[in-house]
Formats: structure tokens, sequence, C-alpha cells
């Protein structure tokens, strides 16, 4: 048994928890605010085509932000594996960790927020925040398209650009690495 191994796996598991909590927390008080709705009490009354766009929102702020904690999980395996590893390290790669999770959260809340605020300005006539909060399934529809689309467009350009805040280790020469 590699107990370094598992108790590398248990602290990812609270990282990818916690980062979790974090995103729902922030996609739910981010849409909100552009809603100008409660979630709460949008699904205390029934309002599906709120709770599509809430739910649409979480899962887009999820690929947004997997690949963040993907990468902060290589750092921290390449990390520990690496023959010079001190836990004097561990500070810096946690620091580096919470920037970079932190920075995709703020991004990728920030993109589905001008994605919902565009799109709104590009229908004139028809007010699709508004039809959502009474409840009108199709443009909630629309709306969670919207959102997961935004989402697997710009994840690969967040996840290269983010990338490049991770000190990876430096590999040994003739090493094989995949493009970010």
């Amino acid at each position: 048994m590699d107990f370094t191994l598992f108790v590398v796996g248990l602290i990812k598991v609270v990282l990818g928890g916690l980062v979790a909590a974090l995103g729902i927390w922030l996609a739910l008080r981010g849409l909100s605010r552009i809603l100008g709705s409660r979630p709460e009490e949008e699904l205390r009354q029934g309002n599906v085509a709120a709770g599509l766009v809430h739910a649409s929102s979480l899962v887009s702020l999820g690929l947004l932000v997997q690949h963040a904690v993907q990468a902060t999980s290589d750092a921290v395996d390449l990390a520990v594996r690496a023959p010079h590893f001190q836990g004097s390290m561990v500070p810096g790669l946690i620091a580096v960790a919470a920037l970079h999770v932190g920075l995709s959260l703020i991004v990728g809340v920030t993109v589905l927020a001008l994605g919902i605020l565009l799109f709104d300005r590009m229908t004139p006539g028809i007010d699709e925040l508004a039809e959502v909060r009474k409840g009108n399934v199709a443009a909630g529809l629309i709306l969670s398209a919207i959102l997961l689309v935004l989402a697997l467009l710009t994840a690969p350009g967040l996840q290269a650009a983010l990338n490049g805040l991770i000190p990876f280790p430096q590999l040994p020469e003739g090493t094989l690495v995949a493009p970010a």
C-alpha cells in the first residue's frame, strides 16, 4: 500500500468538494443577481424555467472549472513523485492551487454572466430574463443551452490561459509532454 498516494487522493477529494461548494455558491449568487431572483423562492414556487437555468449554470461552471482542478491535481502528482519533493513545498503548492482554482471560478462566473447579458441584448423585444422569472420553460431551455455552449467553447481557452500559472516541476530531458 502506498500511504502517500492514499493521502494525496484524500486531499484531492477534499479539494474537489471545496471547489464544488464554492462554485455552486458563486454560480447561484451570480445568476440570482442577473435574473433578479432568489433560487430558493423560485424552487419553492416550482419555477421550472428558473430551475433549468440555475441547473445549467452549475453544470456550465463545472465544465469551466474542471480543468483547473485537473491541472492542480496533475501538478500535485508531479510534485509528490518528484525525487526532490520536500514538505516545505506544500504551502507554495496550496497557494498556487488556490489562485488557479479561484481565478477559474471568477472567470467562469464572469463568462456565464456576460453570456446571459449579451444574449439578452441580442434579442430586443424579448426579455428572456423576465420570461424565465415568469416560468417560461422555452426561454429557460434556450438560456440553458447558451450557458452550456459558452462553457464548452470557452473552457479550452480558460484552461490554456490558467495553466501558465502553475509551476509544473521540470521534467527530465526527452520526456514527452502533451500540449495544454
